[in-house]
């Protein structure tokens, strides 16, 4: 996640709340989407970002889990994410993803 993300993050909380953020992703890598997820839920893990060791809780979640998928109009979700289902690892991410809600008390969905 760049820094203008991380610093966008912090803008929307500051004006939301946590309480009213949710953070969906698009990482096209297990690795890409853990990452992501670690640094909302619980600060950027490079250290090198506006939420290094800032301990957001936000919850999180990716394109491509079932509930996200459920909640968009079905014809919206296949033509702007449904090639994305063929060719990335939609269960390594999903399993990332839950792993890190898991580990750090994350909201589940």
């Amino acid at each position: 996640m760049d820094l203008h993300t991380q610093d966008a993050i912090l803008k929307a909380i500051e004006q939301h709340g946590k309480a009213n953020i949710i953070v969906l992703l698009g990482s096209p890598s297990p690795e890409s989407a853990a990452i992501a997820a670690e640094t909302v839920v619980n600060g950027d893990p490079t250290y090198a970002g506006p939420l290094a060791g800032v301990q957001l809780g936000l919850a999180v979640f990716h394109i491509l889990e079932d509930q996200v998928r459920d909640a968009v109009d079905p014809h919206v979700y296949e033509e702007q994410v449904g090639i994305m289902e063929t060719v990335l690892d939609t269960a390594g991410i999903v399993a990332e993803l839950a792993k890190v809600r898991a580990q750090h008390g994350g909201r589940e969905p």
